[in-house]
């Protein structure tokens, strides 16, 4: 009985499109983008993973070598710091989803960025 309710059969329209179930797209946490993929004799549609790997890595080097970090100090400091990039975008991503939902209380632009000076 279980097995039945991750299963649904859709229809496929002529220009190949589908509708994901809205149960589905809720409980796999779908946004904007899916990733199809190949397996065997399957396509798997699943949420598209943010692939923050490289994300920001300009921007840290760059503060990393005003902030005075060279050598392997730089190196440890930007691994430390490359490291914390996925966990923020993921929280930010999950606040916007509860806020979407009304499960979190949006904020104003000032309580995002302050009031100018």
């Amino acid at each position: 009985m279980i097995a039945e309710m991750n299963k649904k059969i859709i229809s496929i329209s002529s220009k190949r499109q589908l509708t994901i179930p809205g149960a589905f797209y809720a409980k796999l946490g779908f946004e904007d983008k899916a990733e199809c993929i190949i397996r065997d004799n399957e396509l798997v549609i699943r949420p598209a993973r943010i692939d923050s790997n490289g994300e920001f890595a300009e921007e840290i080097l760059s503060d990393l070598i005003k902030e005075g970090y060279s050598g392997q100090a730089l190196l440890k400091e930007f691994k430390n710091r490359q490291a914390k990039v996925r966990p923020a975008v993921k929280k930010m991503l999950d606040d916007a989803h509860k806020m979407a939902t009304g499960e979190l209380e949006s904020m104003s632009y000032d309580d995002v960025f302050g009031e100018e000076e």
